[in-house]
């Protein structure tokens, strides 16, 4: 259970804080002043403190620099009632991970608390450890040493070996890196990998969804705006670009930009500049850039949707994840971080996977790739009450896949059980067998829609999965 210190002379923000975060399996201490965080920092190791900037005895700005000094590896979101941009990049600039400005929203304090402690604990790996001399040069002299979050996973099989390889390669340069791959193969992870192993470790690492921005919004996400620029800009916001100053700014599904938008990317690009819209000071840029993609981009390039001098701007380094059906049993140790991970989220202490569902993590295809993976085990994690995880914790696409007859190979070859004589009955029953199975499928497993495609009422469904073992 990760460990968190309130800080806040409002006693009852910090009571709602406490009990919103105990209530999401936090360990909460409480305290009212920066003399007594102190204490209670000195008496006990943190993951995680909320300080509040104006407080009685001290402000936040003071105790992030002690606790930074002291406690390097706590890691610090600052608070405050009040928007100053100069303040924030300052604070960020010293070692804090966020600046978060109130009314507090439980979705956003939590989602920025949990992103603070996995960067964190990369960070955490980096930081020597007690060692006498002898073991210090040791470690300096070792050549293999790395930084990883909680969820990548080294694995064994030659795909995953050549992945970790091209990593280390291109992490200590200052190349720009696209990174293409189907969805879910964990782009963003060898993201951080990449900046992790960098000198910009200790530098900002800011991800940016470009596929959920829409033209009008994507301007002000990127250079950020002054208070008063545009109609509904209430105040001064900080763009992606000046959030990642000095680190790496990751750009997911960069494929969906417009082309107006790929023209002010390429121009910041080259010029290593930018101007908050409604602004004439120009911000100076050190940034890494790392793009990411499930698209063919020389195809939208072909096409006239990406602008070639672009990808040429951003493709000074390409690696291609493997989805995961290419990396063998390395399945297996994904599912093994992912169970790791879950019951650390959950309090749990399941210890592994019956032969039944490990066959079936081996056979399924994973269409979802990690990510599918990782939604699977924490689902059968919240499910699962004994210490093993079994076949029926699985959705039910999963457990039935192997069972799953071939209905049509690409090479036109049948299932040899048809050729076995059998009677009409039983012919019946395949039949049926196979239909539900194929509709199920085609709905992702969604019984009401196959109900209504097979014309039949969704408890008939029911029944006739259960006649025919597909309810298991």
């Amino acid at each position: 259970m990760k460990k968190i210190l309130i800080v806040d002379d409002e006693v009852n923000i910090g009571l709602l804080l406490s009990k919103f975060l105990t209530r999401n399996s936090f360990d909460v201490t409480s305290a009212t002043s920066g003399n007594s965080a102190m204490e209670y920092l000195a008496k006990d190791s943190y993951d995680l403190v909320l300080c509040d900037y104006r407080l009685e005895d001290t402000d936040g700005k003071e105790m992030l620099i002690k606790i930074k000094e002291s406690y390097p590896k706590t890691g610090v979101i600052i608070i405050t009632g009040y928007s100053d941009i100069k303040l924030a990049v300052e604070l960020i600039k010293l070692g804090a991970y966020d600046y978060i400005t109130k009314p507090l929203y439980p979705d956003e304090i939590l989602n920025t608390i949990n992103k603070a402690i996995e960067t964190q604990i990369a960070l955490n790996a980096s930081l020597p450890e007690t060692e006498s001399p002898q073991e210090q040069e040791k470690t300096k002299a070792s050549k293999n040493t790395y930084i990883l979050t909680d969820e990548f996973v080294i694995g064994q099989s030659g795909a995953s070996k050549e992945l970790m390889k091209q990593i280390l390669l291109v992490a200590p340069t200052a190349y720009s890196v696209i990174l293409m791959g189907d969805s879910g193969t964990g782009k963003e992870s060898v993201a951080k990998a990449i900046h992790l192993n960098s000198p910009r470790k200790d530098k900002p690492f800011v991800a940016m969804d470009c596929g959920s921005l829409t033209k009008e919004l994507a301007g002000s996400e990127f250079f950020g705006h002054e208070k008063g620029s545009f109609t509904g800009a209430l105040y001064t916001k900080i763009g992606h670009f000046e959030m990642a100053n000095g680190g790496t700014l990751f750009l997911d599904e960069v494929g969906n930009l417009s082309y107006d938008i790929q023209a002010a990317l390429l121009r910041t690009v080259q010029e290593r500049k930018i101007k908050r819209i409604g602004s004439t000071k120009e911000i100076d840029l050190d940034v890494r850039i790392i793009v990411a993609t499930n698209e063919n981009l020389q195809d939208a390039i072909s096409k006239g949707k990406f602008r070639e001098d672009l990808y040429h701007r951003f493709n000074e380094f390409s690696i291609n994840l493997p989805p995961i059906s290419q990396r063998g049993k390395d399945i297996l140790a994904f599912a093994e971080s992912f169970l790791l991970l879950a019951n650390q989220e959950l309090n749990k202490n399941i210890k592994g996977f019956s032969e039944e569902v490990i066959d079936c993590f081996l056979t399924y295809n994973w269409p979802g790739n990690v990510r599918e993976l990782k939604n699977v085990v924490r689902r059968a994690t919240l499910l699962t009450e004994t210490d093993e995880i079994q076949l029926k914790a699985l959705p039910l696409e999963i457990s039935t896949y192997a069972k799953a007859p071939m209905l049509a190979s690409h090479n036109g070859a049948e299932n040899t059980e048809r050729n076995k004589p059998r009677d009409l009955k039983n012919a019946a029953l395949e039949a049926e067998y196979e239909t539900i199975l194929k509709v199920l499928r085609e709905v992702n497993f969604n019984k009401t829609k196959a109900a209504k495609i097979l014309n039949i009422d969704r408890k008939t469904l029911y029944n006739k999965m259960k006649a025919i073992d597909l309810d298991k």
